[in-house]
């Protein structure tokens, strides 16, 4: 199962920051996971409400902001303030972790429906990454996922399922052509039998405790989001009996620490 570090390392550092991600990647796991926005200007950030309140000491919705507007803001701590990320930045870390995934969410709904998967493409494409294994797409809108296999069909696309599914599409049908499924462990919890759904790989999001990393990789889940990547893998390694990839996680998360 690839443990897959949710907003970086988000529960040690401020969620999607520089040092949460590099902190992240450090662990030995499968990748990070982003979430994106598009600003006024149309640059691709990392952020993942609609106003920055929460995440920074400023205000303001992103889609009615410029890049210059979040730059002035902290998006770290007192003590270590961080600048907004955007994702070329996020690209420029990746390249010293050759061989770490990077899982990219695009945020619905928003003023600029699909442009925002145009400009992420624009960027893969830039940086030679449209056909790269190592980058992965996911969100919740259907129409994303689609646009996204027409923009760029060599990339993976994963489909997120939404809450009220289970009363909507009972059924799951799924239309447009996801290369993977996701659900959250609250839903695979009361229908197990969404996960490996047609064939195609489960993408579980958020997981954060013992017995559920547990209980997903016994149903056979591809793909797992957590808050504690470091401490999700170090205990699969002791559940399988991986000895010397358990010490290695610990060990690492003494350094950590």
């Amino acid at each position: 199962m690839k443990i897959i570090a949710h907003r970086g390392l988000s529960s040690q550092y401020p969620e999607l920051t520089a040092s949460a991600f590099r902190a992240a990647l450090e662990l030995p796991i499968h990748g990070v996971e982003t979430d994106v926005r598009l600003t006024r200007c149309g640059e691709v950030v990392c952020i993942h409400d609609p106003v920055i309140s929460r995440v920074s000491d400023g205000f303001g919705r992103v889609s009615a902001m410029s890049l210059e507007q979040l730059l002035e803001y902290n998006f770290g701590t007192k003590d270590a303030p961080e600048k907004v990320l955007t994702l070329n930045n996020l690209l420029d870390i990746m390249e010293d972790y050759p061989d770490q995934h990077l899982y990219i969410e695009s945020k619905h709904p928003m003023r600029y429906s699909i442009m925002l998967e145009e400009e992420i493409v624009k960027i893969l494409r830039y940086r030679g990454l449209t056909e790269d294994p190592r980058i992965h797409f996911i969100s919740f809108s259907l129409p994303a996922i689609h646009w996204m296999g027409k923009l760029a069909p060599q990339i993976d696309r994963i489909h997120l399922r939404r809450s009220w599914e289970r009363w909507l599409n009972p059924t799951d049908r799924r239309l447009g052509s996801p290369t993977g499924l996701g659900l959250s462990i609250e839903r695979a919890k009361m229908s197990p039998g969404l996960i490996g759904r047609r064939g195609l790989p489960t993408y579980l999001f958020t997981v954060d405790r013992e017995k559920d990393w547990q209980w997903a990789y016994d149903r056979g889940v591809e793909m797992l989001t957590t808050n504690f990547p470091g401490e999700a893998a170090e205990f699969l390694a002791e559940y399988l009996g991986d000895a010397p990839a358990a010490a290695l996680y610990a060990d690492v998360h003494g350094k950590e620490e």
